[in-house]
């Protein structure tokens, strides 16, 4: 009994068909294995929780938005103030709330001394969280 001998190239030749019946046996079982599995996924333990009267904890941090225009100067709550006062003002904040975070509003033309400092005197104060407002809208200017 040889097999493949049915061509022309006799009985010496290898066969050139891919046999894909083992694949697609395969792939049923699989199928029928995801299908059965599937709805196990979805079901949860029941655990009976304890109940208790106390409500609902929405800590949000306490946001201090800073703007600091190309001369130096520092904006904090539409008033102009110094570095020591802008730290103070940091200060409680940090204080007042542990998560107090700092949004800079810096000018494209501020020197990087400045926000350097501005940024130093925020963590001197307390605070850890520092981010940078940018327009996502703009362009870089091309160089």
């Amino acid at each position: 009994m040889a097999f493949g001998s049915f061509g022309e190239g006799g009985p010496g030749m290898p066969m050139a068909e891919i046999n894909t019946t083992p694949l697609v046996d395969v792939m049923l079982v699989l199928l029928v294995i995801f299908i059965i599995t599937a709805p196990l996924f979805q079901q949860a333990v029941p655990v009976d929780l304890p109940r208790v009267a106390a409500s609902r904890l929405d800590e949000k941090p306490q946001v201090l938005r800073v703007s600091l225009d190309g001369a130096g100067r520092i904006h904090l709550d539409g008033a102009v103030l110094d570095l020591a006062a802008f730290e103070a003002r940091c200060q409680e904040a940090a204080q007042a709330r542990g998560s107090s975070e700092l949004h800079l509003h810096a000018e494209r033309t501020t020197p990087y001394e400045e926000v350097t400092r501005l940024m130093a005197a925020a963590q001197r104060a307390g605070l850890q969280k520092i981010a940078f407002v940018t327009d996502p809208g703009a362009q870089a200017p091309a160089r």
